[in-house]
């Protein structure tokens, strides 16, 4: 079997450090990637620190992946050496159920296969992610990346990208739409740019007047600092949707007062801790809604990575060297990255 390389954490109070382990050999149906940029997403740090619980150690995070074809099973058709391509949250599921067969694999019935820290199903044990030099994936969680697009800035789309890019389109964002968007980290700048590449009025919420310009940049319309009371009310029974990128507790009623009749709220940031439970009265007086939304599946996926090819749309990122994980994810807790850390895994060395 394929000898690997990459950056792991041995245990949740240990920094992430080299580790070997063993990729599986492809099969008739998988796809060999020779990983050249991964991105860091703050769902990594949660599980290399078991945050949420469940990690199982040593974890290799990882899952915004995006390389190089290096071989193909006999049965590939969609594949060939050589071809650019992106792996995201997700290396297989159950294939079978309600939601897989409606192309809605993220929410398998069974439980999808995670691109780390789930059931590897070859191998025994979890899978390893992202944060190592190869990767060996079945053929249909493997997405096509234009070569339009510059590589490292496309990364992030495989979590960060699609992660804004399904809820938007669920809830049908389109021109004459007021969408705001709560927070301007790695997920807030890609819900600003996909929601202003479709159509809509976008209205940014921060908390940093330091973003404002930054917002307005990315395609904000307007920005709204949401610790000014006066600012937030402006915009009460205003907007159509909201997605809310915030992953920290915070009062969701300051921003449900904001939606106007049966307008949706729509939660993808994921705290530690609970959010405060939101008033019901708040909810019934405009018929408003509280959602939340996942990643998307692979077809959604590969329809959000065609029209980020076609609208030129990458993320914002700073570029790291493999060993500068550890620093990364402490600059990471304090907001300090314009938009997403990106690893460039030619740094990634045997040692």
């Amino acid at each position: 079997m394929p000898q690997a390389i990459g950056y792991a954490a041995q245990a949740a109070d240990k920094d992430l450090d080299y580790f070997e382990f063993e990729r599986r050999d492809p099969t008739a149906e998988d796809v060999e990637i020779e990983i050249a940029y991964c991105g860091v997403c703050h769902s990594d740090l949660h599980q290399a620190r078991n945050e949420w619980g469940g990690t199982v150690f040593p974890c290799v995070p990882g899952h915004e992946i995006v390389g190089k074809v290096t071989r193909v099973g006999d049965k590939v058709a969609k594949f060939k050496v050589g071809d650019t391509v992106g792996v995201g949250c997700m290396v297989d599921s159950c294939g079978h159920c309600h939601s897989c067969d409606e192309g809605h694999e993220q929410y398998c019935e069974n439980g999808f296969v995670a691109t780390y820290n789930g059931e590897d199903k070859h191998l025994g044990g979890v899978t390893f992610g992202g944060y190592s030099n190869r990767i060996t994936v079945k053929e249909g969680f493997v997405l096509k990346v234009s070569d339009e697009l510059e590589l490292a800035g496309v990364a992030p789309l495989l979590c960060a990208g699609i992660t804004t890019y399904s809820p938007l389109r669920h809830w049908g964002v389109s021109k004459g739409h007021k969408v705001g968007v709560v927070g301007l980290g790695g997920l807030g700048h890609m819900a600003v740019k996909l929601a202003a590449a479709m159509g809509a009025e976008v209205v940014l919420f921060t908390t940093s007047p330091g973003k404002v310009e930054d917002g307005k940049r990315l395609g904000a319309d307007h920005v709204v600092i949401s610790k000014d009371e006066e600012q937030m009310q402006a915009w009460t029974n205003k907007l159509d949707f909201i997605l809310n990128t915030v992953a920290a507790p915070h009062d969701l009623d300051a921003y449900l007062s904001l939606l106007r009749l049966n307008g949706t709220m729509c939660l993808v940031g994921v705290p530690a801790e609970h959010h405060p439970s939101p008033a019901v009265f708040n909810l019934i007086s405009k018929r408003r809604s509280l959602a939340g939304s996942l990643i998307g599946g692979i077809a959604e996926t590969q329809e959000m990575l065609d029209f980020c090819a076609e609208h030129g749309i990458t993320s914002d990122i700073e570029m790291i060297a493999m060993d500068d994980i550890n620093e990364a994810y402490e600059r990471m807790l304090k907001s300090d990255v314009k938009y997403r850390f990106v690893i460039d895994m030619a740094t990634l060395k045997q040692k």
